[in-house]
């Protein structure tokens, strides 16, 4: 018997096997969503060198592209070499063992900085912390006698507080031992990512080296699997999604870099101490938009009080200095790093920060930004498409005075002045 799949008995049982095994698999993510988490989880643990890899070789592309384009494929039309297959791939290894190199130069930086500057700062601070807590202890003091009210206040809750902290104590101690094993398996699982973001950097350098041959497969995926309109559609997306991303991260990257070594040069100028820990806790922290320099300059504040906190000034030199920072990266240096790659307001910026921050944590607060200026020009477009359909305009301005629409048009908002001149007209003429 010949399978026809026109067939509509065929097509029948097709949909009603098609509806019951969503119906099976709704149910079963509705009330077996734990495990389903549990089942991913273990695959992408499983893939996490792979992952590691890809967003290594995404991060990288620009970088290898520069190297290609602005400078090894000049210098060999410069030599007059001509392009071949043989040009390709000497000018493609070369590019990534620059490229390879960077990166690598790059995290020796950061870990002979953290290692030289920073790791002393955070052990002075450690050493120092008796001197620094007698000190902040001595200004409470001072700002207790010179009001006794507050004073009364302060000690009842400071009260509440030892007690409360002798309870947690009481609690603690008893799982010192289960503490130790935790302590002791998070430093397994450093070493465990460590490992993978090892094996992740060798995968990305095969990525690299094919990044044309992988785009190139899954455009002919696209285009075998949809029509050819839809296809067009998916490929142009993706790329506008590659532009927000790429332009976003690494524009932001460039900016932070620029803001923490200003931080640097301004904070050793005003003798602020920890210099290089602020700075490099400024830079890492304006990666987050928005939220990020607050989020910076808040506990390097804290931290030159509790240095000094018999000269508030220079907690407060600080502040006005991290809040000019951030107003030059915001108004002058940002724009022109970033541009308009998002095209977002800055209520969508908070908004989007908000909540992919509540969802993904910090992750979520530094990509949050470009997922939804993504998501808003998907809408943005679903939109302005339906418009034109029912022959409407597409600028936002127009519709700002638009009291309703019909057969004969739009028609605009009539203010009360030129309302209350029309019916007073309207009553001469009937007199």
């Amino acid at each position: 018997m010949k399978f026809n799949k026109d067939n509509k008995y065929i097509q029948w049982g097709l949909t009603a096997f098609a509806v019951l095994a969503g119906a099976i698999a709704f149910y079963y993510f509705i009330f077996h969503s734990s495990n389903i988490k549990l089942e991913v989880g273990k695959v992408l643990n499983i893939l996490k060198p792979v992952l590691f890899g890809l967003a290594t070789a995404y991060l990288l592309t620009p970088i290898l592209n520069f190297c290609e384009n602005r400078m090894l494929i000049p210098l060999c039309e410069k030599c007059k070499i001509k392009e071949s297959r043989r040009r390709k791939m000497i000018v493609r290894g070369i590019g990534i063992l620059i490229t390879a190199f960077l990166f690598v130069a790059l995290i020796y930086m950061l870990i002979s900085m953290f290692i030289s500057q920073i790791i002393p700062s955070v052990q002075g601070i450690a050493n120092n912390f008796d001197s620094y807590s007698t000190n902040v202890m001595n200004w409470i003091n001072q700002v207790l006698e010179d009001n006794p009210d507050f004073g009364e206040y302060v000690a009842k809750t400071l009260d509440k507080l030892s007690e409360q902290l002798e309870h947690w104590l009481n609690d603690i101690i008893p799982g010192t031992a289960s503490l130790i094993k935790t302590v002791s398996l998070s430093v397994i699982s450093v070493l465990d990512v460590l490992w993978d973001f090892v094996i992740g950097f060798i995968i990305s350098i095969y990525v690299l080296a094919n990044k044309e041959q992988f785009s190139a497969q899954a455009k002919k995926i696209a285009y075998a699997l949809f029509e050819r309109n839809t296809a067009n559609i998916l490929i142009r997306n993706f790329r506008f999604t590659h532009r927000t991303f790429i332009g976003f991260l690494s524009g932001k990257v460039v900016d932070s870099i620029i803001i923490g070594i200003l931080c640097f040069v301004g904070t050793s100028i005003m003798g602020t101490p920890y210099a290089m820990l602020i700075s490099v806790i400024i830079g890492c922290t304006n990666i987050i938009p928005f939220f990020g320099p607050f989020l910076g300059a808040i506990p390097s504040a804290i931290l030159i009080f509790v240095v000094d906190p018999m000269h508030p000034l220079n907690c407060v030199y600080f502040a006005i200095f991290a809040l000019a920072l951030q107003q030059f990266d915001g108004n002058i240096l940002g724009p022109k790093i970033l541009g308009n790659s998002t095209g977002l307001t800055g209520f969508w910026v908070i908004s989007s920060i908000t909540f992919f921050g509540g969802l993904l944590g910090v992750f979520g607060m530094i990509v949050g930004v470009p997922i939804f200026a993504i998501i808003y020009a998907a809408v943005k477009a679903v939109v302005n498409m339906k418009l034109e359909k029912k022959n409407l305009p597409r600028e936002t301005k127009r519709y700002e005075t638009v009291e309703y629409i019909d057969d004969q048009g739009m028609h605009d908002i009539v203010p009360a002045e030129k309302s209350n001149g029309k019916k007073g007209r309207k009553r001469e003429d009937e007199k």
